[in-house]
């Protein structure tokens, strides 16, 4: 899984392989076309997406409204009042039902990419997230990186995420839960191939928090068809491990199974506590798992989508 494979009649140098492995240019160096690309993926998509921003109990300025009559006094904000022949009531912001942790996978493993996919699981996990950030920020949604920035509210998230993005230190597949609160959302985007305690660990810490969570999984498409033939040699770019198979076409039934099996425990998982879980291959377009999470982060229930997209 998220490994790569080569026929010994074309071995690598042993100097060079590592590098073989997308030929990746560094996340500060792809993230200005990454950009680009969310930018027109969010504004094709734009249309129709609602935010849910609302008066309520919070600490945020939301807006100014007339004032009421029946209404406690005490909330008339007197100098805005003055500007004018009315009063006005000074409305929060609810916050508990609108903010929105955002995380992409950028461990070694995302920068696999194959022949049947334009894009490595890398690119494309950061252009769904930096595609979101962009569509809620234009909603006037808060938008906050897990462990590494407080949530904001700012019509250039995207590029807000980008920058701190750099800035960030070894990558995690799975962000930090500990500053995520009650009524927020998170959405994790990865290829979600970490083993599953440590998944089903994560999940538990964030649930227990009463945050609602949406999980994209991102697979190249060869990662589940597993077309290899004769002497293959797998390489871990996590670890540096290296596995040769002598007929690598008598392990395509077991590996497929044993993702198969992989793939439905995360799905129970998720389902389990209430999540949103979507599968996406990298050679479909970015816009199909966006419409699903619209659909979650608008409040349309629990989807489970496995292989339609």
């Amino acid at each position: 899984m998220a490994n790569m494979a080569r026929d010994e009649a074309s071995a690598v140098d042993e100097k060079t392989w590592p590098n073989v492995i997308g030929d990746a240019r560094t996340v500060a160096d792809a993230l200005p076309d990454l950009l680009v690309e969310a930018s027109h993926v969010a504004n094709s998509m734009i249309a129709g997406w609602h935010g849910r921003r609302r008066a309520g109990p919070g600490e945020s300025f939301w807006q100014f409204r007339p004032f009421h009559m029946g209404e406690p006094a005490k909330r008339i904000d007197w100098r805005r009042s003055a500007r004018d022949d009315h009063l006005y009531v000074r409305e929060r912001e609810w916050e508990a039902a609108h903010t929105v942790w955002l995380w992409a996978d950028l461990s070694k493993s995302m920068v696999f990419q194959s022949k049947l996919s334009p894009v490595s699981k890398r690119d494309r996990s950061l252009v769904l997230m930096l595609a979101l950030a962009d569509m809620l920020a234009h909603t006037g949604e808060r938008i906050g990186l897990p462990g590494v920035t407080r949530p904001f509210s700012d019509r250039k998230a995207a590029e807000r995420l980008a920058d701190a993005i750099t800035h960030l230190g070894a990558p995690k597949s799975l962000p930090d839960p500990s500053g995520i609160q009650r009524f927020s959302d998170v959405v994790l985007i990865a290829d979600l191939l970490d083993p599953l305690p440590e998944i089903s660990q994560w999940i538990s810490r964030v649930a227990s928090t009463g945050a609602r969570g949406h999980l994209v999984q991102v697979l190249d498409p060869i990662e589940e068809t597993f077309p290899f033939d004769g002497r293959v040699e797998f390489l871990d770019p996590e670890h540096g491990m290296r596995l040769t198979a002598g007929r690598a076409e008598k392990w395509r039934e077991a590996y497929q199974q044993k993702l198969t099996a992989h793939c439905e425990e995360l799905q129970q998982l998720a389902r389990r506590a209430g999540w949103t879980f979507v599968v996406h291959h990298t050679d479909r377009a970015a816009s199909e798992p966006l419409l699903v999470l619209h659909s979650a982060l608008s409040g349309g229930g629990t989807t489970f989508q496995n292989g339609g997209l």
